[in-house]
């Protein structure tokens, strides 16, 4: 699976989609407004999301509309309040998925009785009303529609703000949950992995922030693991800084602040010859045009010379080295005072090795767009889910 988001369109438009390596895309995103109505944050999604439910209906894959995001979840907790709301809310998410002959609704709520992104309205009830809101939903879409539910590493909040101990009433209603296991550390002088396979050293200061625990913890917490999927990155952070290391080797001294201790050697491959001479070195530009911080598409590592292709090698004055304890490749280049943190075909086929032996249904990259031309981050990940 896969999140198509609709500023991806103009590079990237959906009859450029390779549907062979796929079962499922999500559409990404639907806003729900002050009206509890779905709007679009740019002007041309519905046509792109009419072009992308027609390019996948004619090779036989299914379409999910995501509706949500980090900055479209203002108005998710009030949409779910009460019975009146969430019939309006219900109603208008139907309405939708008919215009548009989807096959499922993919619901990112970032996040239900947190506060999430500044400004965004919630309450100590809205874990207790979203289930109620899924319940309804279920009751209204086709027997056939797919019900999906983007979520934290840890289950939902209860009305203390700690993880559900037990999450089976919304195993019920949902057809799987994507546990996002990304953005665990994100631009920062002080950079660590973005989508950490485990805490293998044991001394990560956010311990339950990786592909394994979040596993552990929704599955002990009652979802059936063929009702996970897991989320990965096919977008890396670009920090502004000169560290050697990364801070998952991070402490707590006695008062609380953050030391680094070096745990285990990072190993490193030598920057690769001849694609970008070292007398010319590259400082690499995030996806807004910036140099300092922010994010890069993992193709924009190999468009932009700090990558080999093949082989994925350090280049431009950047060299890649293997962080052990996250399982994820790392960029330093002192010349241009940046690291950068992301997930390649080596870790992304670990991740989706683990998704496969521990039974999961599957594996959904955020996002379709990240990916190389030859698509070398899809092809990994079905090749750790054992497929061809």
């Amino acid at each position: 699976m896969a999140y198509y988001p609709d500023w991806a369109g103009p590079d990237f438009p959906p009859e450029k989609i390779d549907f062979s390596r796929f079962d499922w895309i999500d559409f990404a995103f639907a806003l729900p407004n002050e009206q509890y109505d779905l709007t679009w944050d740019d002007s041309g999604a519905t046509d792109l999301l009419k072009r992308l439910v027609t390019a996948a209906h004619a090779n036989d894959k299914k379409v999910k509309l995501s509706i949500g995001g980090w900055t479209g979840a203002k108005y998710f907790s009030p949409a779910v309040a009460n019975d009146v709301n969430r019939v309006v809310f219900v109603n208008n998410i139907v309405k939708v998925y008919n215009q548009y002959n989807l096959d499922g609704i993919d619901i990112d709520w970032e996040y239900p009785g947190q506060p999430g992104q500044e400004g965004n309205i919630w309450t100590h009830d809205d874990t207790s009303n979203y289930l109620l809101f899924l319940i309804l939903l279920r009751s209204r879409l086709p027997p056939t529609a797919r019900i999906s539910a983007a979520t934290q590493v840890v289950p939902f909040a209860d009305q203390n703000g700690q993880p559900l101990k037990d999450v089976t009433p919304f195993a019920s209603v949902l057809d799987w949950i994507l546990i996002m296991n990304y953005d665990v550390w994100g631009s920062d002088s002080n950079p660590g992995p973005n989508a950490p396979l485990s805490n293998a050293c044991g001394n990560s200061t956010q311990p339950d922030a990786n592909a394994d625990s979040a596993i552990t913890a929704w599955t002990a917490a009652g979802m059936p693991t063929n009702k996970i999927v897991l989320g990965v990155p096919s977008y890396a952070y670009i920090s502004k800084s000169n560290a050697t290391r990364l801070r998952t080797r991070a402490e707590l001294d006695i008062e609380g602040n953050e030391i680094t201790v070096d745990v285990a050697d990072s190993t490193s491959s030598s920057v690769s010859p001849g694609l970008v001479p070292l007398q010319n070195p590259v400082t690499l530009k995030n996806d807004n045009g910036g140099s300092d911080n922010g994010q890069i598409q993992f193709a924009q590592l190999v468009e932009q010379f700090v990558l080999t292709y093949p082989g994925f090698l350090g280049a431009g004055g950047f060299t890649r080295h293997w962080d052990e304890c996250s399982s994820t490749p790392y960029l330093t280049s002192e010349i241009a005072g940046q690291v950068v943190t992301y997930d390649d075909p080596q870790s992304l086929q670990m991740k989706a090795k683990l998704a496969r032996t521990r039974g999961l249904l599957g594996v959904n990259m955020f996002d379709i767009h990240g990916d190389t031309e030859h698509w070398d981050l899809v092809d990994a990940v079905r090749a750790g889910l054992g497929l061809p």
